[in-house]
């Protein structure tokens, strides 16, 4: 009869080397994280800065007190303040085109519009900090942000101008000017953040009351779409 020892099994301990290695990973994911989250409060100090001073009425000193970091760390991560508050307008104007590049001939152009003046609006609510940085900038000739205007951003647009014109070709639109088109619905929907102080001026509300965001997006909604069916 065998008997079975109840020890238990002791487990080979890691060296200090394998120790070392296994915590490679975890920690550079680590520090990897801390920098994009240090980054990140960076450009949201520099955002909420620009936005209201301007990039000549902003100081790097400023910018690093008001992300809790050291002017040098901030360095760091942006060559200069001309760096940074470029990063930030690129930044935004990726999430401002996103919804437009959805527009291709096979959709209803009806439905097409209809969200994407709903998508804008949304972010003229959310990140009115945003749209005011880029009207400042854009009303002091975008100094420097003329390169991705006139490349990214136009390209874009005529790309986006050959879908509309392909929606009228097929009877799908009224005969409108594409360009118009879209220049109207971004003045619409940017107003609302743009000018957000005369928009409670003279209403009393703003895009952050849940019945004015209704009642603003059925409107502007109405008002170009009764523009552009076919008749």
């Amino acid at each position: 009869m065998t008997i079975s020892s109840n020890k238990p099994k002791v487990l080979a301990k890691a060296t200090p080397s394998q120790q070392k290695t296994d915590s490679i990973p975890t920690t550079g994911k680590k520090r990897s994280k801390a920098k994009e989250n240090k980054r990140k409060a960076i450009m949201q100090a520099a955002l909420d800065l620009f936005s209201r001073s301007g990039v000549h009425g902003t100081s790097v000193e400023q910018v690093a007190a008001l992300a809790e970091v050291s002017k040098t760390n901030l360095l760091y991560y942006f060559n200069s303040k001309e760096q940074l508050y470029i990063e930030v307008l690129q930044q935004l104007l990726d999430v401002w085109l996103l919804p437009l590049q959805g527009f291709n001939v096979e959709q209803d152009p009806i439905i097409a519009i209809t969200e994407y003046i709903r998508v804008k609006l949304e972010l003229s609510r959310d990140n009115p900090a945003e749209s005011r940085l880029f009207c400042m900038e854009i009303i002091q000739g975008a100094p420097l942000l003329l390169k991705e205007l006139e490349s990214p951003l136009k390209d874009l647009v005529e790309t986006k101008v050959e879908v509309i014109k392909n929606w009228i070709v097929l009877g799908k639109l009224a005969p409108v000017d594409p360009y118009h088109l879209i220049f109207t619905i971004w003045a619409t929907t940017q107003h609302y953040a743009d000018f957000r102080v005369q928009v409670e001026a003279v209403s009393g509300k703003n895009l952050n009351d849940p019945d004015f965001f209704a009642q603003t997006l059925s409107n502007i909604q109405n008002i170009v779409l009764n523009g552009v069916r076919t008749r």
